[in-house]
């Protein structure tokens, strides 16, 4: 008889031995049996069940399949996100995206949950998704290039009851004409160059399209600092994640695009890094 608590030993030995985050083990461990971290631990003297199936899953992250891939789901900001090899796995980092946008949003505006806000690349719908659910009247609109990528945020709109509009499109242009008081985007922002050294769990399971920005990365944020000016309220908000170098560069070009029109505001993520930059719009 193999116990759950020798399943879990042979999975953490195997992963390691593969170059392999250890930690994972318990991750696809919890999936596998669908138990939280403290019902796992009571029955870790039980038999374990399935384990052909644990074995199976094991090895594919062992061979390079990201475990979000192999259990198809994320959590962020508090809630449960499906996700597959057509978007981006949600980052820890952009919930203090969010975190940001929300409690600008409650300086900014009288009443933040009547805002208009657009989502700019959105993925999975993490971001559209957690501002419309903690900002419940507000009239979200999320936007993404790649039609695969918004079937699977509209599906977790459905999964967790976000009232977002879902709009298929090239970043700001199917929104012309229109008036945003909050816009956020967290584009596809490495280098030509630094894909190509990106560790092989991302490069090779996650969409180019949601990673590369150009040859050097900020063919995004320059199409979106252009276009901003005409579509942004007065007042208004603009939030983006950057790279981890890029902050100060990103933030000159709001600046250069808004002139005295904008306060822009780099931000550091609980890492020390500076990750976020925000704008007020007058």
């Amino acid at each position: 008889m193999t116990t759950v608590f020798e399943a879990l030993k042979w999975a953490s030995s195997f992963l390691e031995k593969h170059g392999r985050e250890a930690t994972a083990a318990e991750w696809l461990l919890k999936h596998e049996l669908d138990l939280t971290r403290t019902e796992l631990l009571l029955m870790m003297r039980d038999e374990m069940p399935n384990y052909a199936s644990f074995q199976d899953k094991i090895h594919q992250h062992a061979s390079g399949i990201p475990v979000q891939h192999i259990c198809e789901k994320e959590e962020f900001y508090g809630r449960t996100f499906r996700v597959n090899h057509h978007v981006l796995v949600p980052r820890p980092e952009t919930e203090e995206l969010v975190e940001g946008i929300l409690s600008r949003a409650k300086r900014l505006f009288p009443d933040p949950a009547q805002s208009s806000i657009a989502d700019i690349g959105t993925g999975s719908g993490a971001i559209a998704i957690s501002l419309a659910l903690e900002l419940s009247n507000s009239n979200v609109t999320a936007v993404d290039l790649s039609e695969e990528a918004l079937n699977v945020a509209k599906g977790n709109a459905r999964d967790l009851q976000a009232a977002v509009t879902f709009v298929h499109g090239d970043l700001l242009e199917p929104l012309k004409g229109k008036q945003i008081d909050i816009v956020v985007s967290n584009p596809p922002y490495i280098s030509e160059a630094d894909y190509e050294a990106l560790d092989p769990l991302v490069r090779d399971h996650e969409p180019i399209q949601a990673l590369v920005g150009g040859e050097d990365g900020y063919d995004l944020y320059r199409r979106l600092a252009t276009d901003l000016p005409d579509m942004i309220a007065s007042p208004g908000l603009i939030g983006f994640e950057v790279g981890e170098t890029q902050a100060r560069t990103v933030a000159g070009m709001l600046e250069a695009s808004f002139g005295n029109r904008i306060q822009v505001e780099v931000v550091k993520d609980i890492s020390g890094k500076e990750r976020m930059v925000f704008g007020v719009v007058n």
